[in-house]
């Protein structure tokens, strides 16, 4: 094989976080993601993909992206080929190479590209970072903009649907499978072991759950990038719709044969999640992986984040960042667990009293003594 020329076999899909459900370890993922955000790319990494080609520009020129760079420093060749039509030419499964940012089927070169190394990503990145003051004035903008039109979110406009979950005077824990969901949950499983609070899984945050051994009690979101194993565990399902209330979730829903209510409101999913535990009497909300800052919304196409900053300004009072409950929160040591040690300590102790000479002459002569005064 010639240097530098990669071999493998095709998955491709235009919506990636469908795509690396299907992805095995050596395969070449195409995908048309724009701004290729951090979490697509941990997604692919952990896929162990050899290579990625994007038929959209990988890098942005608004705000740093750190996708393309997680990619490439993880060993992951990538290869912009921006309008090309390589989603009409390849069939999944096909064998194609990489050479020389050419990618070739048969002998025949279908597309050609730029092949993004860390340097060229690192420039790239510089260079949007002067571009990031303007973008962060939009930004602000259209918050401020859309927030008006939304306010109705935190006001009562949008019925927060009947559900049978008891939240009242509980904890909730909200999980986004977002950047560092895996570290967080990892930081607070003692906590989630011995709280137990009510587990909403946001669409994919379910299957995140489940990667621990544990089961949202409700899932919540469009439905589009859970699993079916975790629509199907038992957990009560809440589907997120239009304002108007069109629901295309449900089509997915009722094809399992499930129940699903319906929550219509504007704004994501995670802020509907949030507000559902509010409304329904949460002591305390916990978020893990969620978006919580500009370059979050940026990575997701939002250019604004109205309806996450009106959700925080109501829930604030009450909502915890998972990374703080993991440095607040110690686990309480209970007399069942210092049992078994106290016992264990002993057990060396009453063996050497037992077979050291005198000590086994003294206790008979407390044997001896005792049964003179009981009278036996």
């Amino acid at each position: 094989m010639i240097k530098n020329t990669i071999k493998g076999t095709v998955r491709l899909d235009k919506k990636t976080k469908k795509l690396v459900k299907r992805l095995q370890p050596g395969d070449i993922a195409v995908i048309d993601h724009g701004d290729l955000d951090e979490v697509a790319a941990n997604a692919l990494v952990e896929a162990r993909v050899k290579a990625v080609i994007n038929v959209s520009p990988s890098m942005s020129k608004d705000y740093p992206n750190h996708g393309p760079l997680t990619l490439v420093e993880s060993g992951i060749k990538l290869l912009d080929c921006p309008g090309s039509n390589l989603f009409e030419l390849l069939v999944e499964g096909d064998e194609i190479e990489i050479r020389e940012g050419r990618v070739i089927s048969r002998g025949r070169v279908l597309a050609e590209g730029e092949e993004l190394n860390a340097g060229t990503i690192k420039r790239k990145m510089e260079a949007a970072r002067s571009n990031l003051e303007t973008v962060l004035s939009h930004f602000v903008q259209n918050t401020m903009d859309y927030a008006k039109n939304e306010i109705g979110l935190i006001c009562g406009e949008y019925a927060v649907p009947a559900v049978k979950t008891n939240f009242k005077g509980k904890h909730a824990l909200i999980v986004v499978r977002g950047k560092n969901y895996k570290e967080d949950l990892k930081a607070i499983k003692s906590y989630i072991d011995e709280v137990k609070p009510v587990l909403i899984g946001v669409d994919g945050g379910a299957d995140a759950l489940a990667e621990f051994g544990l089961r949202p009690d409700v899932i919540v979101g469009d439905m589009d990038s859970v699993s079916d194993e975790m629509l199907l565990c038992g957990a009560e399902l809440v589907v997120h719709a239009y304002t108007d209330g069109r629901a295309p979730g449900m089509t997915r829903v009722k094809e399992l044969g499930l129940e699903a209510v319906i929550y219509a409101a504007p704004g994501t999913s995670e802020d509907i999640a949030m507000l559902l535990a509010y409304e329904k009497g949460a002591e305390l909300i916990v978020a893990v992986g969620t978006h919580s800052n500009m370059i979050d919304f940026l990575e997701k196409g939002r250019k604004g984040m109205s309806s996450t900053f009106l959700v925080r300004a109501k829930v604030g009072s009450i909502l915890v960042d998972a990374k703080g409950v993991s440095k607040l929160y110690k686990s309480r040591l209970k007399f069942k667990h210092l049992a078994p040690i106290f016992i264990a300590a002993l057990l060396p102790v009453a063996a050497v009293m037992i077979i050291a000479p005198s000590t086994r002459e003294l206790l008979r002569l407390l044997f001896i003594q005792f049964r003179l005064l009981v009278g036996i």
